[in-house]
């Protein structure tokens, strides 16, 4: 059977604040029946808070609508991010005051506060997940859509995975990338060549290896598969889809382990598909949206909830004026994401890597919470002065 995917569309008919996003946040939590779900629950919300001058992540507004929805059957809801971003969350508008619950590092203030997962993947054997997330009882994963260098996209499951884990984790997650080797060596002629491989690179993905001075070592974040190294390298350098991919796995596998320590249904997820940048909040700033604004997407199935918000924007058009003057489109296939970060980063392989370890399903039905009608253009369409006192 399909999973529900309750959607909030970012247009509305009239000039009425009931047709607003913070409305249909308030109609997307009914359908879920969050309140009586989350009765005496310890509620974690999963947020990313951003960093440094960031401000398009989702608002104070609509995390405080979630918040009261949570608190109005007994619920206690706390806040939850990685220690950096929540020390400087009141920079960017998020206190207990504005959000209404507290706001807690998901892994303690020193990243001590963490319980250890085996699991093996690639070099890593194990995973530190903090110990907020296993404090709580039900979980609430409140995710800003956008892109990211390293998988194309972030929206639930990497709000969860890299999140919820450890600067050691995190580090690991990311190298395992490198697992697959992609330099060879013995294929150099010398070191002028070594150096033109590197240089070939415009975007400096291609850098020289600290642990090997004959050596190069790929930030495969950078690497737009432009493919200008490929001519110069001559079988030296080997482009893979698998080393782009290994990443994209490892999230699935840090947010499934997340996922297992919460009870079946004590888990639901948000996505809020406005002001989507290139890069992901994380980077401290926040640029130019680079598609449309898609509305509010929610489901108790992270699978479908992300597939949801993936077909949604899909045939989207890249604001193409809006990238950095760093970035450029080097192929126009794949999803619009991967226009931006390389063919390889596929986001559509990605959830069926999540739905093979039962994270969910890829299969869902889209409920149009308020669906947009016809205009009523005799409607009053102002805003009426306040009576005074």
């Amino acid at each position: 059977m399909p999973s529900t995917v309750y959607w909030g569309s970012p247009h509305q008919t009239q000039l009425d604040h009931k047709e607003t996003l913070p409305a249909k946040l308030d109609l997307i939590l009914e359908k879920l029946n969050i309140s009586e779900r989350v009765k005496d629950h310890r509620v974690a919300i999963k947020m990313h808070l951003g960093f440094n001058v960031g401000y398009s992540m989702i608002h104070p507004v609509l995390v405080r609508r979630v918040v009261e929805a949570v608190k109005a059957e007994g619920g206690k809801p706390f806040v939850t991010d990685l220690p950096h971003s929540v020390a400087t969350a009141a920079a960017r508008g998020y206190t207990a005051e504005t959000l209404g619950c507290p706001l807690y590092p998901s892994t303690g203030i020193d990243e001590k506060w963490i319980n250890v997962h085996p699991y093996e993947y690639c070099q890593m054997t194990e995973f530190h997940m903090g110990g907020a997330m296993e404090e709580a009882t039900f979980l609430i994963d409140l995710a800003h859509v956008k892109g990211h260098p390293a998988t194309s996209w972030g929206a639930a499951v990497k709000n969860i995975s890299l999140g919820s884990m450890d600067g050691i984790t995190r580090s690991a997650m990311h190298d395992v990338s490198h697992f697959e080797p992609y330099f060879f060596k013995e294929k150099v002629a010398d070191e002028a060549m070594r150096v033109a491989i590197r240089e070939s690179c415009p975007y400096g993905a291609i850098v020289d290896d600290l642990e090997d001075p004959d050596g190069l070592h790929m930030h495969f974040f950078k690497c737009n598969l432009c493919m200008r190294c490929q001519p110069v390298a001559n079988g030296a350098l080997v482009i893979r889809e698998s080393n782009f991919m290994a990443f994209l796995e490892v999230v699935n596998i840090a947010a499934k382990l997340v996922l297992d320590t919460f009870e079946p249904g004590n888990a639901t997820f948000i996505n809020v598909a406005t002001h989507m940048t290139p890069v992901c909040d994380c980077f401290g700033f926040t640029g130019l949206p680079v598609l449309p604004d898609a509305g509010i997407f929610a489901s108790d199935d992270i699978v479908a909830v992300e597939q949801a918000v993936l077909d949604a924007t899909a045939n989207m058009p890249i604001v193409e004026e809006n990238l950095p003057g760093m970035m450029e489109v080097v192929a126009r296939e794949g999803h619009p994401w991967q226009w931006i970060h390389g063919p390889a980063k596929d986001p559509y392989k990605a959830l069926e890597h999540a739905e093979k370890l039962g994270m969910g399903s890829r299969d869902y039905e889209l409920a149009d919470v308020l669906p947009v009608t016809k205009p009523d253009f005799k409607q009053i369409a102002y805003i009426q002065a306040a009576p005074s006192d």
